[in-house]
């Protein structure tokens, strides 16, 4: 640190201490507010990296506030901050609840901050008005959704598709009313001057915090987009959230992907615009069909079954191969017809564009063969994905942050593994960077018991899910439900549905037959349910209080080891002499463990009982870094100590 600098980091800390010291601004705002110490040294730690222009990587565990640590310092530095989330839902929060509360806290520093989402979460008038007089017809209740979306828009400020309640936002037929970096005619739409994409750019270029999500962030950095990337350059601070997920986000971003639902959508748009202005041109409506009917024929030769598979698996299969090279065949035809037709309307040029990308993007995956890159494909109910995805993103990010001269925090409550940053800091090529972790304030001793029952089955028992839903009875009757019971796969989640169907006396909620945010609220509502769930909800979901009293994790949350994506990592390792299962494999599955046991206690008057049913935890050798990695809690293997700490909170 220079001489001349020390006296501001003196400033930065004294207002820091005033701001969430006892009588504070924030005890001023907050009803029962209390100072965290960990909370006021995160603070303080991320206004000297600000103030120093150093990178930060900061652990902060649950309930030490990390949110109020990192923006207050961001927002008294007066400089241009970017603020990426995991989640848009966190986005929401954070740009919704925890802002409005700083701003109050500190109204002598007011400060102007922007909320910016991906472009389909952002009604397109044009694409709507389209919908509404386009010759294809609607279902009735996509014709009544498209009519409440028309009402809505006559109304609506922002054009944030989530303000429409009876619409949700996953539902389909917003493809009607939103548009694609495919499909949008940027400044040659007749709307443009009114469109709410352009306006939350404008506000976001002209906001001193910026609030946005890793998908955001990664899409920008990957196809360097217009709209976010007018941003970056400006940017003095960028703090990511959840920064645990930004590699598995950015490593998908950083790839090629097209899908089946892409081809249908240009078939579909193309064919719109063929109506409108090119009727004389059969040939096209004839190509927009065929690739319409290839799409289907690709999906149906990869048979029904819903999977992940390495790109071998297409070469290798004639069947598949065939449909394959027949699709990219129909694509290159389709282009043609679209070129021709591209000089009548902007419309057609739009569609013109998208297939010449799409065609080159399909000819790089076909015919690639460097091998710094992992080629695979997924098969959805109606769909597929064709997908090049790089090795390693390391070095693509160093030069990403190298290019953008910002402080950079990282922060989320699980980045160390058995307390250090090395599998995190690899992943993204950092180096030089601070780091600090500060554990939770909660009481973990006497807020949470640990119970690992002596006699599980090993995980490679063929009948593991049914054993250990009978260890798990006898928990979940002590508990009086209240539980979220983690599956590391789905087909363990459905057996574990059937199992336990008839056999408990509360309420019993499984993941798939409704809505995340729904069942979430339905558990909260109940009071007393379990909830069967996989990956999802073992991270960004807050249940505090007695609704949620136990969490049970069926196995140490290893990835598939038939993962192609992982396969092929595993292989690039073992080429360079590393090992990929204490490098890559064990570390993930710690951070993954970490996050599931972060569900149990979100509260300082939260208790709970945390059961693993792995035995590996005891019998292998690497199960001491999983024990290392969660807090320090009372442990037990007996039944009876279950029922005890149940029954002193049911006496109390």
């Amino acid at each position: 640190m220079s001489e001349g600098s020390k006296p501001a980091l003196v400033s930065a800390a004294a207002k820091l201490a005033d701001i969430f010291g006892d009588g504070g601004a924030l005890a001023e705002v907050i009803n029962g507010y209390s100072p965290r110490a960990a909370q006021i040294e995160m603070a303080e730690k991320i206004a000297y990296a600000i103030e120093s222009q150093q990178n930060l990587i900061a652990e902060a565990g649950t309930g030490t506030g990390k949110t109020f640590a990192y923006l207050i310092p961001a927002i008294l530095s007066g400089k241009k901050v970017i603020v990426s989330t995991g989640t848009k839902n966190l986005q929401d929060q954070l740009f919704n609840k925890d802002l409005p509360v700083i701003r109050k806290a500190l109204s002598r520093r007011p400060f102007k901050a922007s909320l910016l989402k991906g472009r389909a979460n952002y009604l397109c008038t044009y694409r709507l008005e389209q919908a509404l007089n386009s010759a294809f017809g609607y279902s009735q209740e996509d014709a009544a959704a498209l009519a409440q979306i028309k009402a809505w828009s006559k109304r609506t400020k922002a054009g944030d598709v989530s303000e429409v309640a009876d619409v949700h936002d996953g539902d389909p037929v917003w493809f009607h009313a939103t548009s694609t970096t495919d499909n949008c005619l940027g400044q040659n739409c007749p709307d443009y001057a009114d469109c709410f994409l352009t306006k939350a750019r404008k506000q976001a270029q002209e906001a001193e915090i910026v609030v946005v999500n890793h998908h955001l962030l990664c899409a920008d950095w990957s196809i360097r987009e217009t709209g976010f990337g007018e941003l970056l350059p400006d940017a003095e601070v960028v703090v990511i959230d959840e920064a645990h997920q930004l590699a598995d986000t950015a490593s998908n971003f950083l790839g090629v992907t097209i899908s089946g639902k892409q081809l249908v959508d240009l078939a579909d748009d193309s064919l719109a615009e063929y109506f409108t202005d090119a009727k004389d041109m059969p040939d096209l409506r004839t190509a927009c069909e065929d690739l319409q009917h290839e799409v289907k024929d690709l999906r149906l030769a990869f048979g029904l079954e819903l999977r992940r598979g390495d790109w071998q698996d297409i070469e290798t299969n004639p069947k598949i191969a065939g449909a394959l090279e027949s699709l990219q065949k129909q694509l290159a035809r389709l282009t043609d017809q679209l070129e021709r037709a591209s000089v009548r309307s902007k419309g057609l040029e739009s569609c013109f564009d998208r297939a010449e990308a799409l065609d080159a993007q399909l000819e790089i995956l076909i015919n690639d063969k460097d091998g710094q890159w992992i080629k695979w494909y997924e098969t959805y109910s109606k769909s597929f994905t064709l997908s090049r995805t790089p090795l390693d993103i390391a070095k693509e990010f160093r030069g990403f942050m190298a290019r953008h001269k910002a402080t950079w925090i990282f922060t989320s409550a699980t980045l160390s593994v058995a307390n250090n940053f090395v599998h995190f800091s690899k992943n993204l090529g950092l180096s030089g960077a601070l780091s600090q972790s500060w554990e939770s304030p909660f009481d973990y001793p006497n807020q949470a018991l640990f119970y690992h029952p002596k006699g599980l089955p090993q995980p490679s028992d063929p009948d593991f899910t049914d054993k250990i839903v009978e260890f798990a009875l006898p928990v979940l009757e002590a508990s009086r439900g209240r539980a979220f019971f983690l599956f590391t796969s789905h087909r363990a989640l459905q057996r574990a549905a059937q199992l336990l169907e008839g056999k408990l006396d509360h309420p019993i909620l499984v993941q798939g037959t409704r809505s995340k945010g729904v069942l979430l609220d339905q558990f909260k509502e109940l009071g007393n349910a379990v909830l069967l769930a996989t990956a999802s909800f073992w991270e960004g979901v807050d249940v505090r209080g007695d609704a949620l009293s136990c969490v049970i994790i069926d196995k140490l949350p290893f990835a598939s080891p038939g993962d192609p994506v992982l396969k092929a990592r595993m292989n690039a390792m073992e080429k360079q002499g590393r090992n990929p299962f204490f490098e890559h494999q064990l570390p993930s599955a710690i951070i993954m463990l970490r996050q599931g046991v972060g569900r149990l206690i979100r509260d300082v008057n939260d208790r709970g009982v945390l059961m693993v049913c792995d035995p590996r935890l005891l019998k292998r050798s690497y199960g001491q870094m999983f024990l290392d990695s969660v807090p320090a809690m009372k442990r037990s293997r007996e039944i009876e100590d279950v029922r005890q700490f149940f029954a002193i909170e049911e006496s109390s």
